[in-house]
């Protein structure tokens, strides 16, 4: 039943859900309401997380009480907008919001919802009103911007005193930027007018398709964090994300006064071919083929992008004003045809590092960055044989770094929050010969051994993978895969241990007939549906744990580096270990394996050899008191002063500390120090990368 195996790490906003009985929306809220549509993907959502996915959770009570917890913290976890009266009414909702979800009443979370918009109207239409109050900036007062630790508002006079400060450190902030004695007080003004506008617009386009998002989020969540219901706009989305393909013209859009601006033109796109389209011009019209324009001046972004994209070879015709003109200017038709446009720039990179070792020989390195396991897998399918995929590029790549004669390669996982579990195994298969490279465990307690059958090796030369706290999923079976057998060095931190296995599922799959022919009746009709998006969206359900081949799951526990940087990113507060719904560790057999190398001497030489450099590098003490500084940071309660002598002196004095410190990296790299008055300069400098660079030096040496 479950086809599109994806082993992806998604950080999803989460928000709640509602009980019985249906709850009226008192007069004045915003008055957002479920469609029948929602209503049936409800209750289909709560059927399959209980009877398909992995954990099959009944929704009972205790879960309500985490569907809750998680609306509360989504929606306003800042602590910003809601009072506490407000929480003290949406408790009677607690207990019944995932029982209500199976019947398919949503009322009680659109209720939610449609408060918490109204707070936040309300706050951002009583900041505008502070915009041109005079405010006094000698006075001892301080502002919490993120009041997570405190108490909800007691009142409305508090909410508004928290959002009076908010608008005199917006005020300050830009007043502290300005030239000195230069006054743009009334710059300011209308810079933080329109900030506060542009938010209110952006409120009220609001609409029932994004409380629902959000309230199906919060569900899944309570069940798996790597479970998840997507809108039809957001499964089109991921699944381009996931093939690091898009159909349309090939340009990134984003609304500033309410009209359609180009931001960034991809190149090898429709747009960038025909080369009429610059950055900044403005779309006010959207017509297909021969059609009629439609206006959509005022839309919403998605729902003008919806308009916009569309199937490959398909025409559309846009109405454009020219960057920098005038609205009255005779706006200019612009037709393009839409093809499938590849995102290079996501996609698998190579650099070439040369390093010097102890003897003064240069040594190169290729250096892989992979941002995450991409397939297309419509294009994979179709039986295209130029589909799109990681390991293809990948292996591209290693025929070039060949001829490049390099000494090793490191590939650069950092980051990589995973993707498709074919590509995590066929990539593995590149630097082994056949064997298994994962084990997966399915809803029946069922275990398949995932295996590379091509004995054919891209590369057989040093090897190295570093990882870090956010490497997750298909990045962790492929280190996994490495450290068990021997075949390079795991660099980095601890992973972040999400060894579960998610199906993407087209929702169409389980709406009946008879509901979709009451869907029909009813004329529904979403206006953000991109063409060939699925109608119902797509839930991506947990149906399986993966396993290493020595039998450890990475659930939790994540893959550990050989050679161990410290890093900001505690088990406690990031990764799956965080989680409160995540499934726990476990092991199984191991599965019958050849081990290439047996790494364990040499891994000790390269630690201590790391070591050694370590406690005489200037940038691995800098490295440390970043992490230092970072969770103080995270564990305190920040209170900005918004007193403009006192703001100005802190500001000075991180400046100074971060000018010192960037000048003795300048120093250590033989470049120019940053002087007073001068920009601040460009530094390209990883220091876990360059460490990593020398591990591998040391590795190919003691190969030798």
């Amino acid at each position: 039943m479950f086809k599109n195996i994806l082993v992806c790490l998604a950080f999803i906003s989460v928000v709640a859900c509602g009980a019985k009985p249906r709850v009226l929306l008192q007069e004045g809220e915003l008055n957002l309401k479920p469609t029948l549509q929602h209503e049936i993907i409800a209750k289909e959502v709560v059927g399959i997380l209980e009877n398909y996915s992995y954990k099959k959770v009944s929704a009972n009570d205790s879960i309500s009480n985490i569907v809750f917890d998680n609306l509360i913290k989504t929606l306003d976890e800042g602590k910003n907008y809601f009072l506490q009266s407000d929480i003290d009414e949406f408790q009677k909702f607690r207990n019944n919001i995932s029982q209500d979800m199976r019947n398919g009443d949503l009322s009680s979370a659109f209720y939610v919802f449609n408060r918490y918009n109204q707070r936040a109207l309300q706050s951002l239409e009583y900041a505008l009103t502070q915009v041109d109050v005079a405010h006094e900036f000698n006075n001892e007062e301080t502002y919490v911007n993120y009041r997570d630790k405190l108490a909800w508002f007691s009142s409305e006079e508090e909410l508004n005193d928290q959002w009076r400060k908010r608008v005199k450190f917006d005020l300050l902030n830009l007043k502290l930027t300005s030239p000195a004695g230069k006054d743009e007080s009334e710059k300011h003004k209308e810079t933080i007018k329109k900030r506060y506008n542009n938010l209110i617009s952006q409120a009220k386009q609001t609409n029932s398709n994004d409380a629902f998002q959000l309230i199906m989020a919060a569900f899944t969540n309570a069940i798996d964090p790597h479970t998840t219901y997507y809108n039809p706009s957001f499964a089109q989305r991921f699944n381009e994300d996931m093939s690091n393909t898009l159909e349309g013209i090939g340009a990134r859009l984003q609304m500033e006064n309410e009209m359609v601006t180009i931001k960034e033109i991809i190149a090898g796109g429709p747009a960038f071919k025909d080369k009429t389209l610059k950055i900044d011009d403005r779309i006010i019209g959207v017509a297909q083929g021969n059609g009629e324009f439609e206006d959509i001046v005022g839309w919403r972004l998605d729902a003008a992008v919806a308009k916009i994209k569309g199937p490959k070879g398909t025409v559309v015709r846009l109405k454009v004003l020219p960057a920098g003109q005038d609205l009255s200017v005779q706006p200019t038709i612009i037709k393009l045809t839409r093809e499938k446009i590849v995102i290079e720039e996501e996609s698998a990179q190579k650099t070439i590092k040369t390093v010097k070792g102890e003897d003064g020989k240069s040594y190169k390195i290729g250096v892989i960055t992979l941002p995450k396991f991409y397939i297309d897998f419509e294009a994979y399918r179709k039986r295209d044989p130029n589909y799109k995929s990681t390991t293809r590029d990948v292996k591209l790549i290693l025929d070039t770094l060949k001829q490049e004669k390099v000494d090793a390669v490191v590939l650069d996982l950092r980051n990589n929050g995973g993707g498709s579990l074919q590509e995590a195994i066929e990539l593995t298969g590149l630097f082994i010969e056949k064997g298994p490279v994962v084990q997966v465990k399915d809803t029946r307690n069922q275990i398949e051994v995932h295996r590379d059958e091509d004995s054919s090796v891209a590369w057989t030369g040093p090897f190295g993978v570093i990882i870090n706290r956010y490497s997750a999923s298909a990045s962790e079976i492929f280190a996994g895969a490495i450290q068990d057998y021997g075949r390079g060095i795991i660099l980095g931190s601890s992973s972040y241990g999400k060894g579960t296995v998610q199906s993407a599922v087209d929702m169409s799959r389980f709406i009946s007939p008879t509901n979709k022919l009451r869907l029909r009746a009813s004329g529904e009709e979403d206006p953000t549906t991109p063409n060939g998006a699925p109608q119902f969206g797509q839930i991506n359900v947990t149906v399986a744990k993966f396993y290493r081949i020595n039998g450890s799951s990475t659930q939790h526990k994540g893959v550990d580096p050989d050679i161990i940087f410290p890093t900001q990113f505690s088990a406690e507060k990031y990764g799956e270990s965080s989680e409160p719904a995540a499934l726990p560790w476990d092991q199984i057999k191991s599965t019958s394996y050849a081990q290439i190398n047996d790494l364990s001497a040499i891994k000790k030489q390269l630690g201590s050899k790391h070591e050694a450099r370590m406690k005489t590098s200037e940038e691995y003490k800098f490295l440390k008191e970043d992490i230092e500084e970072f969770n103080k940071a995270m564990n305190t309660t920040s209170k900005i002063s918004l007193n403009e002598e006192a703001l100005k002196k802190e500001r000075d004095t991180n400046k100074l500390k971060n000018r010192n410190r960037l000048n003795k990296i300048l120093e250590l790299h033989n470049m120019p120090i940053w002087k007073e008055g001068e920009p601040q300069p460009k530094v390209e400098f990883d220091f876990i990368l360059e460490e990593s660079l020398n591990v591998m030096l040391d590795f190919i040496n003691l190969k030798k």
